[in-house]
């Protein structure tokens, strides 16, 4: 059983005061304070923006992610079937930021739809991890589920992988770590 289906679970259980281990930590956003920063996927300033939050448990790195109502694209609540893709390929970089502690672009994406989103879930579920290597190519798998815990979509991101040296002048970035404390997200 995964962390997030634990904490699911314990929202649901009868004895809310009993202490679990979920080992999941929050992911600091290296340039939260950045001027100048106003990523659409992950910046929490960017009100076009989707703002993701990730969080770490164990080899995964985990999103949830509770906008899916502004992101209407059909009749009838159906999500904006473009907003998966744009997900997905966010979280996958934060593996590599976490994971790999450098910065890369994404080089290739393939991705398969397997059920609609609709904009009444309360959230949806996203966890990727790396799945191989091969000196500076990271490839890396990632699934979307709707809030019952269905999976809507998912996704393989071939990454190139810069050298720190170069992820740290080009991108600002200098290393991506998690809080101390294990934290539940609220959905």
């Amino acid at each position: 059983m995964t962390n997030i289906e634990r904490f699911i679970e314990r929202i649901y259980e009868s004895e809310p005061d009993k202490k679990e281990e979920y080992d999941m930590k929050k992911i600091i956003n290296p340039w939260k304070d950045m001027e100048g920063y106003n990523c659409f996927g992950c910046s929490p300033d960017n009100e076009a923006g989707v703002r993701m939050e990730f969080y770490e448990d164990g080899d995964e790195v985990v999103s949830i992610w509770k906008r899916v109502r502004r992101y209407q694209g059909w009749l009838n609540n159906v999500a904006w079937r473009a907003s998966s893709p744009v997900l997905l390929d966010e979280i996958c970089g934060w593996v590599v930021f976490r994971k790999l502690q450098t910065g890369g672009v994404t080089s290739k994406m393939e991705t398969r739809f397997r059920k609609s989103i609709s904009t009444n879930d309360t959230h949806v579920v996203l966890r990727a991890s790396l799945r191989e290597q091969k000196r500076n190519i990271a490839i890396i798998e990632a699934r979307l589920y709707n809030s019952m815990g269905e999976l809507c979509t998912e996704a393989t991101c071939t990454y190139f992988t810069f050298p720190k040296e170069k992820a740290e002048t080009e991108m600002h970035f200098h290393s991506c770590e998690v809080e101390q404390e294990e934290i539940l997200p609220l959905i």
